[in-house]
């Protein structure tokens, strides 16, 4: 898509971008008027008159051509950017129902946080149902996704409260996977001579592991959560679980966190005694994903087990003495329908797992799904509109609360992730992560150490630095950066001081 910005005050490219992803998604960008026609072409003109931001856009597109003109008042609580945003956002929705007869149900809110403008908009003193008007009249978002994203905020801003300045969350990474599903993008690995490479990886994660917890010590942190993720944990064999799990028993008071989650996920690589050892060690929470309960979908997004495995699997969960049991359903997925997802949905509901998360297909750039071409994305989002409609109706039916949400980007229908909880056993370690409220100290491959210092609404910006490990596993044995991520640590909280 060619994209071309004038204006006599700044636009935000990815912003525009971004808008143009929803209704193009998977669309690659270009300023170049000889790049490569793909029949799309998009030219914004923004002015600056006094105290009017006025947008207009012209969108050329399967033949055919549309433009719109909005604008947007700069005044008390919009500043010049977001009145750039907000009429640039109007031009776009009016042009995308005029050529493309699709109007997205999140309106012009990009992004990975939906409930983020809800958010600040309470944190302004603003009612919940002044909120709600605000997403629908500003934002152009439906009464449903409106609610939700109202209700999302209100949950997380209970579940932060008034967070210290010394919390902080732990992430340990094991970045394998016995199988690569077909929509996987995550940096995982299955091959087996990257899977022998386990043995060696436990040993030096573990080191890494000791010296994340010494700089827990020196910077006086408070740690609230640990997350154990991947890739797929539970791929470890008993011993080397065991190993991995009293290092970190050994490192830190484990009864003393909110939560200790142990991400297993995969059906197929869960038994009594791996749960066994997490329950001995403190693990408080976890996931048996089936994804679906449709063994023909299963097979076609390259999932390596069956229903009856993840019954088998949940029942073993249920069992362990871990106190909270997750599981992950996808609407969107190939070859699923309504009543396939709205089976599973409810065969889900019938087990009552304390956590049900509903993601939407999303169509990533290094997923094997990708090969299909661009048929695989979908703008209006077909049976995966109805399936998460359903989702969220179903799980509030049964006495689920939505706490959790966020987006990615080419996702079916544009559609979100939520989390839905019984009160009281919602998972705490992903709304610390998304929402940046304190520091993830992190281990292992493509760990990403998030260094936060909050600042509440009205006392100023949020300051965060991120430090990346080596992304795989390879490198990571090969590579040492710890005292480099201790070195920054210890700058950033001297800053702070």
């Amino acid at each position: 898509m060619k994209l071309f910005l004038n204006g006599n005050i700044p636009i935000n490219r990815y912003y525009v971008q971004m808008l143009c992803m929803i209704y193009f998604p998977g669309v690659k960008f270009s300023e170049s008027e000889n790049a490569e026609d793909d029949g799309l072409c998009l030219t914004v003109n923004v002015k600056r008159e006094e105290d009017t931001v006025k947008a207009e856009c012209i969108l050329f597109a399967m033949g055919k051509e549309g433009s719109a003109v909005k604008e947007k008042n700069v005044e008390d609580g919009v500043t010049e950017d977001r009145a750039t945003k907000l009429a640039i956002g109007a031009a776009m929705l009016a042009i995308g129902e005029e050529l493309l007869s699709y109007r997205p149900s999140w309106g012009m809110l990009i992004g990975v946080r939906p409930s983020k403008v809800a958010m600040e908009r309470l944190l302004e003193g603003n009612s919940k149902t002044k909120v709600r008007k605000m997403l629908r009249n500003d934002y152009f978002v439906t009464v449903k996704k409106a609610a939700l994203a109202t209700d999302v905020a209100l949950a997380e801003r209970a579940i932060i409260g008034s967070p210290d300045k010394k919390d902080c969350s732990i992430y340990v990474s094991i970045p394998f996977c016995p199988t690569r599903c077909a929509y996987c993008s995550f940096v995982s690995y299955t091959s087996k001579k990257l899977l022998s490479l386990i043995p060696e990886y436990l040993v030096r994660l573990c080191k890494d592991i000791e010296v994340t917890f010494a700089n827990v010590r020196r910077l006086g942190l408070n740690v609230k959560t640990v997350y154990i993720g991947g890739g797929t944990p539970t791929i470890l064999t008993a011993p080397q679980l065991e190993m991995l799990l009293s290092k970190i028993y050994d490192c830190t008071d484990v009864n003393a966190l909110e939560e200790y989650t142990l991400e297993a996920g995969r059906p197929d690589t869960i038994d009594a005694e791996k749960l066994a050892i997490a329950a001995k060690y403190g693990v408080t929470r976890m996931s048996v994903n089936p994804q679906t309960l449709c063994d023909k979908v299963l097979s076609g997004v390259g999932r390596n087990h069956t229903t009856d495995e993840f019954y088998r699997a949940y029942d073993i969960a249920r069992n362990s003495g871990i106190k909270y049991i997750n599981t992950d359903l996808i609407a969107g997925l190939p070859g699923d329908t309504f009543k396939t997802f709205a089976e599973s949905f409810d065969k889900i509901v019938e087990l009552e797992p304390d956590n049900i998360t509903v993601h939407t297909f999303c169509v990533k750039k290094s997923a094997e799904l990708m090969h299909q071409g661009p048929s695989i994305f979908s703008r209006k989002g077909g049976d995966a509109v109805k399936c998460v409609d359903y989702s969220q109706l179903r799980a509030m039916q049964e006495g689920y609360k939505p706490y959790y949400m966020y987006r990615q980007k080419n996702t079916v229908g544009n559609l979100e992730n939520v989390g839905f909880a019984k009160p009281g056993s919602e998972g705490l370690y992903n709304i610390y992560m998304m929402e940046e409220v304190h520091t993830i100290l992190a281990a292992g491959a493509g760990a990403v150490t998030k260094l936060v210092e909050y600042k509440p609404e009205g006392e100023g910006k949020t300051r965060i630095k991120r430090l990346f490990s080596p992304k795989y596993p390879f490198e990571y044995l090969r590579e040492d950066n710890t005292e480099e991520i201790t070195r920054c640590a210890e700058e950033f909280f001297a800053e702070e001081i």
